[in-house]
């Protein structure tokens, strides 16, 4: 009977976020939008991603990462295309540890503390301008020599129907964040235009 009811609520669920996603439309194609075009469709979406993220058990990731990343710090004042993560616009929030030292944005010698954890909601525009809830992406620094693979950054993911992504942390996420940010700690910023100060 659990089991039946929760496959009852996740099919709900999805069927809700479908039918407000179709709503989030731009008009336009998503290689003409302006950043207060991104804005208006993450407005649009905004409540359905939080949801689908907090759907379901969380397993190995902690559920209050989910529950609590948009009371964290705000890094953008709007969300922004920076050409990674196949292309989404992200919006990021930084946990209380790492805050002060991400919001510097130190494009050379940036350091975030162990016990840093990064947010980044996303979602994807097609070339008619409708959007789509994507991941949620998690960075979370640990101390020096935990992971020295991934420059001793764990990452982890949430797709929009709440359920955590298997990947292969390493190939997924390490390399191209040590890749193209390594000498600033790995890690990727808003763009300049959103980028809010601390």
């Amino acid at each position: 009977m659990k089991l039946a009811r929760r496959l009852i609520a996740t099919i709900f669920a999805a069927t809700a976020a479908t039918a407000a996603s179709a709503a989030c439309e731009a008009g336009k194609p998503a290689a003409d939008l302006t950043l207060d075009d991104a804005q208006a469709l993450y407005d649009c979406l905004a409540p359905e991603m939080l949801a689908g993220y907090k759907n379901g058990p969380k397993m190995w990731i902690p559920a209050d990462r989910v529950e609590d990343y948009r009371g964290w710090t705000s890094a953008n004042s709007r969300p922004a295309n920076p050409g990674f993560h196949d292309n989404r616009y992200l919006s990021t929030w930084v946990n209380p540890v790492g805050a002060a030292e991400y919001l510097r944005y130190d494009e050379e010698n940036a350091k975030m503390p162990a016990g840093s954890i990064i947010a980044k909601e996303s979602f994807a525009v097609n070339k008619d301008g409708k959007a789509t809830p994507g991941p949620l992406f998690f960075m979370e620094k640990v101390a020096a020599g935990v992971s020295p693979e991934t420059a001793d950054w764990y990452y982890y993911m949430v797709a929009p129907n709440g359920v955590p992504q298997a990947v292969n942390v390493v190939t997924a996420c390490a390399e191209c964040h040590m890749g193209n940010f390594g000498y600033r700690d790995s890690l990727g910023f808003p763009i300049e235009e959103v980028r809010l100060p601390h």
